[in-house]
């Protein structure tokens, strides 16, 4: 799928989210909740063993049009080149580093460094960065989206770390084009409670739909 057409679904879903399972089977019960919220946008992170198998088992199992799958916590170039191959259809990392931009590039693969500063911001977009990952996002709060857009008002951001459904409106208004969630959409599988997972999805939603909606 043009990574163009990847970038948009995120765009309008508006989270990411941003899951961390130690097997196929909880990843999937995890993903199933997450859609049946709404929030079809997912990242399965490589500091999970054999991440990239789970990305390869969800891959095979759903169809590309109903789910946005990536792989996050990238580090490296071969590890995004991994995910690629996996069916990862989107990269997400934690920090800046060029030669995974530049490997997603080449492959036409939407990339999504972890950024803090305008000047990582703007680096990121000269090696062709699609969104900037703001992390961690409860450093500053929804403020560093609007100081960043003040110098760079076309630079598309995502914040991750500390976003939750009741603060999620704030990061939209402050100009974010999408959020990742983790322990804050995801918690109720510790306890297998994935009924919670989808409620909480349900919330994402609605709230950023109703920030949306003020803008």
């Amino acid at each position: 799928m043009d990574k163009e057409r990847i970038i948009t679904r995120i765009e309008d879903c508006g989270v990411v989210a941003v899951v961390r399972a130690e097997s196929t089977d909880k990843a999937e019960r995890i993903v199933d909740a997450c859609m049946e919220g709404g929030v079809a946008a997912i990242e399965l992170t490589f500091t999970v063993p054999h991440a990239d198998k789970v990305i390869e088992a969800l891959a095979k199992k759903y169809d590309p049009d109903d789910i946005i799958l990536g792989a996050g916590t990238v580090m490296d170039a071969a590890t995004a080149r991994i995910a690629m191959l996996s069916g990862a259809q989107y990269i997400v990392s934690p920090c800046l580093d060029i030669d995974t931009v530049k490997m997603c590039n080449r492959y036409r693969v939407a990339v999504m460094p972890g950024i803090m500063s305008v000047t990582e911001a703007v680096r990121a977009m000269e090696y062709g960065a699609d969104i900037l990952k703001i992390f961690p996002g409860d450093l500053f709060g929804p403020r560093i989206i609007k100081d960043i857009r003040g110098p760079i008002p076309y630079a598309k951001m995502m914040p991750t770390g500390g976003v939750t459904a009741d603060n999620v409106g704030e990061w939209i208004r402050a100009g974010a084009v999408a959020v990742g969630a983790g322990s804050s959409l995801t918690a109720g599988a510790k306890t297998g409670d994935y009924a919670a997972i989808t409620e909480t999805a349900k919330r994402f939603i609605d709230n950023i739909r109703a920030a949306r909606a003020e803008l």
